[in-house]
């Protein structure tokens, strides 16, 4: 057997399974392990139950001890939901940074939360604090104050030096009281530049913080290979090399640290440099990443799942390096995974010189050396460490099962099996099957697969929709919790949700699927409202219980299939209904009523969907907002994204009615490379009356001529 093939044949089961098995199993031959696969479950023993049907633009979730669950949106609101009264509710609202990717990011749960005797309700956000950092001014129309330039000096790029938080905070009964946040630590970031701030929080067995970090990079002006810009009046932020490939910089990293009762850390052993390193920083445990947006931590076995996104560039060149290679690996120990030198151990790009456009030496991924001008760390690296799994967009030789396509990984959980969660009339723990087998999902595929021990990479559950799924974790009980983007960029997209996957092998029991309609949404108060159940169903005929709570306080309002209710206040309401079966399964949907306030109606006026355009085009743009109150245009903004496949990378963010939009023109892309020009346009009133703000969005998609 020749060794390459050995390696590809072998190269998940020889990560998830000891050295011994391995051996065992290659000694047995592919007729005795044939034997010895097992089939999965089928998908009909499976329920997928919608938890959240407005989340608005979901990033990330964290599911507590007792099955609640919290989940984040980029504008900074924690939502809640109960599964006991199907409420969801907001925890939390953070004034957060929103220029291209920043906002709101990850949250955890302390890795002690809801145990012992010393109470421990520590919720983790990572997130970007507003600073001064410069934003657009609707009065200038024809400026874009917020945008931080493409070239200058260090003077014109100083105020767009920022950070993004990691804080933790106390979590009350229903809600994260903001006042008590101990902020742990700040990743410097450069603003008003696309992309990649990455952003993912895990704990080990140890009480060990993992924090992922994206390289905080601009890849549009690399031709879709690395970007390693290093002229003296160029934007930092072209230049991975000041980041990823930086010892001395926190981005592009998987950091580690032990967070103490006070909010400070100390740094465990086993990191990549040691304390008192000259030219490095102790916290990175992992270093060479690009955009490591998701990451899992096995805590039976201390094994650390990373997922890192890719370039764009769609073919291997000769004088640039490897086409866009997403990757998947298991981090044991620390290392160098390699950007922006290398895509893998075995794939290098070549250097680049931006000033001169030519090609110079292929980079050595067995020693890499970062000669940046902008680098503040070590010049020579670590080696960079092979992946356990990598593609492209078209079909992998080594993994075929994964599929064309996009390319945008997500590390998923390992299952943390439970005989005790599969008993009982309401189990909806998965099955041993999928036990220590860690999941991955495709963000643009929209799949999720197995890696199992034995090498097999296999669907899971293929007939269940995952519309960009952008967290999936396991709760306490054994189900899998998943939170779906949705198609669309950077507002709550139609099939966005929070959702709950059960296993139903156990007990046969489907959970019963609720519908809930009202005969009018809005209007002054009082308003009076007729509810109904129809269209309601459960798929075992199982005798039904309804439960009304109109005014989202904990309280059933009414048990009738049909109810009225009579809203005597202004305010924003979410009524709900909880439907319960004879086996006790319920689920829950709502209605929105809005009380006193309309939520206002914004047309994009300019631009339309198919008029001529082309990237690095300057677009006028113009919002149309009707409201029931008094319509401010400071409150229009209106965001450019460079769609790329099923997904998006925001450029900008302009403010008014009436402005321009200078268009990117992102290098070595053309028309088939599925590129798009997404504008849109958001508009939040003042409210009225006590009412929340209430914010309508609409996009437009442009499709590039050239």
């Amino acid at each position: 057997m020749r060794v390459r093939t050995a390696f590809v044949a072998v190269t998940a089961a020889a990560i998830l399974m000891p050295a011994a098995a391995v051996q065992a199993e290659e000694t047995a031959g592919p007729a005795a392990v044939q034997q010895a696969v097992q089939a999965p479950p089928p998908d009909s023993q499976f329920q997928k139950v919608t938890l959240n049907d407005n989340p608005g633009e979901p990033m990330d979730l964290a599911v507590l001890p007792d099955s609640r669950v919290l989940h984040t949106t980029r504008k900074g609101e924690v939502w809640l939901h109960d599964p006991k009264t199907g409420l969801n509710t907001l925890a939390a609202k953070l004034t957060v940074y929103q220029h291209d990717e920043e906002g709101l990011q990850s949250i955890a749960l302390s890795p002690g939360f809801g145990k012992g005797s010393k109470k421990d309700d520590w919720v983790y956000l990572y997130y970007s604090p507003p600073l001064n950092t410069p934003v657009d001014n609707p009065a200038t129309p024809n400026v874009n104050e917020g945008d931080a330039p493409f070239t200058g000096t260090p003077a014109d790029f100083a105020p767009f030096k920022g950070l993004i938080r990691l804080s933790r905070f106390r979590f009350g009964a229903a809600t994260i009281d903001l006042r008590t946040e101990q902020r742990i630590m700040d990743v410097p970031v450069d603003r008003g530049i696309c992309c990649h701030v990455g952003g993912d929080i895990v704990f080990d067995a140890a009480g060990n913080l993992y924090l992922s970090t994206g390289d905080d990079t601009n890849p549009f002006q690399s031709d879709g290979y690395t970007p390693i810009d290093e002229r003296a009046d160029r934007n930092p932020a072209f230049d991975a090399q000041r980041s990823s490939a930086n010892t001395n910089d926190l981005r592009g990293k998987i950091l580690r640290i032990k967070v103490r009762d006070n909010g400070s850390y100390v740094i465990p052993r086993g990191n990549l440099f040691k304390p008192g390193t000259s030219g490095t920083r102790p916290e990175i445990y992992a270093m060479g990443w690009r955009n490591p947006f998701r990451i899992e931590l096995n805590r039976r076995n201390g094994d650390l799942y990373v997922a890192d996104y890719s370039p764009d560039a769609r073919a291997a060149n000769p004088a640039r390096g490897p086409s866009g290679t997403g990757k998947w690996t298991i981090v044991r120990k620390a290392g160098n995974y390699g950007w922006p030198y290398c895509a893998t151990a075995r794939l290098p790009y070549v250097d680049y010189d931006f000033a001169t456009l030519t090609s110079g030496a292929t980079f050595n991924c067995a020693a890499p050396v970062n000669e940046s001008p902008r680098n503040t760390g070590l010049r020579a690296l670590p080696p960079v460490v092979q992946p356990d799994v990598w593609y492209s967009y078209g079909a992998s030789a080594e993994f075929p099962a994964l599929g064309t396509g996009g390319i945008g990984p997500m590390a998923g959980p390992a299952y943390d099996f439970d005989v005790r969660n599969t008993r009982g009339r309401t189990a909806t723990a998965w099955p041993k099957y999928y036990d220590e087998v860690p999941l991955f999902y495709e963000w643009t595929r929209d799949y999720v697969k197995a890696f199992h021990r034995d090498g097999r990479i296999e669907d899971v559950l293929s007939s269940f929709v995952f519309d960009n799924p952008m967290d999936i974790e396991f709760g306490p009980e054994g189900s899998l919790y998943v939170l779906e983007y949705g198609d669309g960029f950077f507002s709550e997209n139609p099939d966005a949700q929070l959702a709950r996957i059960d296993y139903i092998g156990n007990t046969g029991n489907h959970t019963p699927t609720p519908v809930a309609a009202a005969s009018v949404t809005a209007g002054l108060a009082p308003l009076t409202v007729n509810f109904t159940s129809t269209g309601t169903t459960d798929a075992d005929g199982d005798r039904l219980r309804y439960a009304w709570d109109f005014n989202a306080d904990g309280r059933v309002d009414s048990r009738s299939p049909q109810a009225t209710y009579t809203y005597r206040e202004n305010g924003l309401y979410n009524a709900t209904l909880r439907v319960t079966d004879t086996a006790g399964m319920s689920a829950a949907t709502s209605v929105r009523i809005v009380v006193g306030n309309a939520a206002p109606v914004v047309t994009m006026v300019r631009p339309v969907a198919g008029q001529p355009f082309a990237f690095g085009d300057l677009v006028q743009f113009e919002v149309q907002v009707t409201d029931d109150q008094p319509v401010n245009c400071a409150n229009v903004t209106v965001d450019y994204i460079l769609g790329h496949d099923e997904h998006g990378h925001p450029q900008t963010t302009a403010r008014g009615c009436t402005g321009t939009i200078q268009t990117t023109l992102p290098g070595g892309h053309d028309p088939g490379d599925n590129l798009t020009g997404v504008f849109v346009a958001s508009y939040t009133d003042p409210g009225t009356g006590g009412l929340p703000p209430l914010t309508t969005s609409t996009q437009v998609v442009l499709e590039p001529t050239s």
